[in-house]
Order: C-alpha cells, then sequence, then structure tokens
C-alpha cells in the first residue's frame, strides 16, 4: 500500500497562492491516479483536481483557471498550485492516490483563507 503525506496548507489572505504537496512511496509503479481533494466543515469530500495517465488532468469547475495540478515522476510527488484564493477555499485538503486495489489517504492538510 502506498503511504501519503501532503504539506503546504496554512493561513493566507483572499487573492493569494499556496502550492501543496502529495508525496507518495512504497508502491509507485502501481498508481494510476493522484487527485486532491477536499473537506469544509459539515461538507462532504469532493474531487478539486486529479491527474492520471500519461498526464490527463481534470479540474471541478468552482477551481477551473486558477488552481493546477502537476506531477513530479521522480520525485513521486504531486502539487496543487492554488492562486487567487477565496474564502470558499478553506478546508482540509486530501491527496489520494489510486491504484488498482483502491485509494490511499493522506493526513489532510488545512487550508484557510481569511482576511
Amino acid at each position: 500500500q502506498v503511504q501519503v503525506v501532503e504539506s503546504g496548507g496554512g493561513l493566507v489572505q483572499p487573492g493569494g497562492s499556496l502550492r501543496l504537496s502529495c508525496a507518495a512511496s512504497g508502491s509507485g509503479s502501481s498508481i494510476v491516479s493522484v487527485g486532491w481533494y477536499r473537506q469544509a466543515p459539515g461538507k462532504r469530500r469532493e474531487l478539486v483536481a486529479i491527474v492520471a495517465g500519461v498526464g490527463i488532468t481534470n479540474y471541478d469547475n468552482a477551481v477551473k483557471g486558477r488552481f493546477t495540478i502537476s506531477r513530479d515522476n521522480a520525485k513521486n510527488t504531486v502539487y496543487l498550485q492554488m492562486n487567487n484564493l477565496k474564502p470558499e477555499d478553506t478546508a482540509v485538503y486530501y491527496c489520494g492516490v489510486g491504484e488498482p486495489g483502491g485509494v490511499s489517504w493522506g493526513q489532510g492538510t488545512q487550508v484557510t483563507v481569511s482576511s
């Protein structure tokens, strides 16, 4: 099973930027997709962005044009660059690493957008 560690969260003002990192270790050759998800208080976890296969990406409409997902295969790391952050982006962000047998999750990283 893959071990997943997220980092890069924090407190930022509206309009600011953050870059989240998702480092995967343990079984890199079987990874088929890596997605960033978020969960705000009282809400269910939702997909924000995902990268799969040869680099196909998909984004939730709420973040298109503001967030960019990318990966560094040599480092087994996936990034989520978040620009023009809004208060409604406040949530715990989780990285989900997909393999044929299921999804492995990290512990999450808090992102708070507030003035």
